[in-house]
């Protein structure tokens, strides 16, 4: 049964609802629906799932794109109607008729609504009808195939020997049933005039004498093996006999080795050495505005849509010319894919992952269609614009990305800030989080570090060596221990102390390890932290969907509490090493809706800098 129809605008104004269908949703699927689909370019997909306590919805819309009109229906996920769809596309239909931007109640489309209502229902009955006849007649038609196969076959063969016995028995592989059937595992070895005419399962089994070939010729090649097996063998012990074993090379010219430790030894006055690394590093580049210029590439429109398949019939230069400035009346789904697919090759060369390049868009094409084409404007042009607008959309932060406010927030609540760097092997948690520490203390806020890589030989002392050099005081309790019982002890010690951020130090997990994944979860669920960062390598491609959505489910799923902690912000890594490859930016934020906070891109503490949008979408279509 249909629980709730709607009909509102882009700008969210509801013009209509069904009376009829007065049922009271539990929870609040269309804002859902609104936040994480409609808003974020996912209106491309089929159908939306929600889940509320008691009930599981889908959703089901369409757009009206002219006249800036959405339609939802919403349904009870185990029914399966069959007719939503269809009854969209009539109410779309019928409502755009009678839309009036000035008119803000639709009462009299409750009776046009009622029988649009009865006859999708009427459609999908007769549709159901008809594919359940369909159905039993095609099966006894497949059944009298393989009989008649089966029976034609036995006939061809002398004494129906094949038939019982399965033919000449020594030269074949498997056996035939009893009932004439075959289990179409065996490979016939017929006479040359005979011809392959069996039929199993409804289908001519055509490759009976081509497996039987390959049989003779894989005996030959292994009747010849032997030979070749013991040249082989005999090589190898003469090889065995001349290896020579290599020796070390001794430097006796060589000098004397260097100290490889450039760490600033720990001397009793602090602040001389915080000076002096401040004056080495400088400013971080968190707290410096990059300028990117606005001047508009005008050759992007020129090279959408170069790539494409040219169209089987080529417009002539009047036609053309005239469409572009008369304007097209609606746009249409096969107008867009050239340039659809030009943008779609563009975005994964940038190192977006096919899946997301994909869905993108789908959602600008469904953003689209139906729209009217404004005069002297080509079509690559606006899908272009659409794209610059749905990826600007997408990366911008929803909500507010500023620490330093969330840590005099907590500083006033009298208890520490802790962020949680959480992340696969080897992307550079700790070094980054040395950043993160010393950007904190150029705003005078009190750091801690925790070393919670208690698994990863060397983490401890390397997290050490970053607290000596910054002068942060660290805690540790060595290796083997718990991180989640660590966590919680250095909170406490943060607290007494009066240390204003406590900065957590996790080891590196992949995101298909169950143990390490539930020892995570029970850390987040035990320190409740403010802010869980996942650490990420900018050189990902089609992994970084993979990643962020295992690591997502994996909290979700292995989380004890009934709202289970997800990860709240982005620090990518390595972002000076890709040049214009900028594209896992767009995956990671568009798979998990959480922001990119920070962008690592080189050794030294001040090499952390904030993602600027224009410049990725820039690079992005460039």
């Amino acid at each position: 049964m249909l629980e709730q129809l709607l009909i509102f605008t882009r700008g969210g104004l509801i013009l209509w609802t069904c009376k009829e269908l007065g049922n009271a949703l539990k929870g609040s699927p269309i804002d859902t629906l609104i936040r994480s689909c409609l808003l974020e370019e996912r209106s491309g997909a089929a159908s939306y799932n929600y889940d509320a306590a008691g009930a599981s919805y889908t959703l089901k819309w369409t757009f009206h794109n002219d006249l800036g009109l959405v339609f939802v229906a919403v349904y009870q996920r185990i029914l399966h109607l069959l007719y939503v769809d269809d009854l969209l596309a009539m109410v779309k239909r019928e409502f755009s008729e009678i839309y009036d931007p000035k008119k803000t109640v639709y009462n009299d489309f409750d009776e046009t609504f009622r029988q649009l209502r009865k006859e999708a229902e009427a459609r999908a009955e007769e549709f159901k009808k008809t594919k359940q006849m369909v159905k039993p007649a095609n099966n006894g038609k497949k059944q009298g195939q393989v009989q008649n196969g089966g029976f034609d076959k036995g006939s061809k063969k002398s004494n129906g020997s094949l038939a019982a016995d399965g033919g000449d028995g020594d030269k074949v592989k498997g056996r035939k049933l009893e009932n004439g059937h075959s289990n179409g595992n065996y490979a016939e070895i017929q006479e040359p005039r005979n011809r392959a005419t069996g039929v199993v399962n409804g289908k001519e089994n055509t490759s009976s004498n081509v497996s039987a070939f390959d049989i003779s010729k894989l005996q030959k090649k292994t009747k010849g093996g032997k030979k070749t097996d013991t040249v082989v063998n005999n090589d190898s012990k003469v090889d065995l006999k001349k290896k020579v074993v290599k020796k070390n090379r001794v430097w006796d010219d060589a000098p004397k080795d260097t100290k490889l430790d450039f760490t600033d030894p720990v001397e009793g006055n602090g602040n001389q050495n915080i000076e002096v690394v401040a004056a080495d590093q400088g400013e971080s580049m968190m707290d410096i505005e990059e300028i990117v210029s606005s001047d508009s590439e005008s050759e992007e429109d020129d090279d959408v849509g170069k790539d494409s398949k040219p169209e089987a019939k080529k417009k002539g230069w009047f036609s053309s010319m005239f469409q572009s400035i008369a304007g097209k009346a609606n746009l249409e789904k096969a107008d867009l894919e050239p340039a659809l697919k030009a943008l779609k090759d563009r975005l994964m060369t940038k190192n977006v992952a096919e899946e997301i390049a994909e869905k993108l868009c789908e959602s600008v094409a469904a953003s689209l269609e139906g729209k009217k084409l404004a005069s002297f404007t080509r079509i690559s042009s606006t899908v272009q614009a659409a794209m610059e607008e749905a990826l600007v959309r997408i990366l911008t932060p929803r909500r507010s990305i500023d620490i330093l406010r969330d840590v005099h927030t907590a500083k006033e609540q009298r208890k520490p800030y802790v962020v949680v760097f959480v992340g696969v092997n080897g992307v550079g948690k700790s070094t980054n989080l040395a950043k993160v520490a010393y950007w904190l203390q150029q705003h005078n806020v009190s750091v801690m570090m925790a070393a919670c890589d208690t698994f990863r030989s060397g983490a401890v002392e390397q997290l050490r060596t970053h607290a000596r050099r910054l002068q942060i005081p660290i805690f540790e309790k060595g290796y083997e221990k718990d991180p989640a019982i660590v966590a919680k002890e250095a909170i406490q010690e943060a607290t007494r102390n009066g240390s204003d951020v406590v900065l957590v130090d996790t080891a590196g997990r992949m995101q298909d390890n169950e143990p390490l994944m539930r020892a995570l979860s029970k850390l987040i669920y035990l320190n409740n932290p403010d802010l869980v960062l996942f650490v990420g390598e900018a050189l990902v491609g089609n992994d970084a969907v993979d990643q962020l959505s295992k690591f997502n489910q994996k909290l979700a799923d292995l989380s004890t509490s009934p709202t289970p902690r997800l990860i709240d912000g982005i620090l990518l890594t390595k972002f000076d090493t890709i040049d214009d490859k900028v594209g896992a930016a767009l995956s990671m934020v568009y798979i998990s809706g959480a922001p990119v906070m920070f962008v690592g891109c080189g050794q030294s503490y001040t090499d952390l800098k904030k993602l600027n949008v224009k410049s990725i979408v820039k690079t992005l279509l460039k």
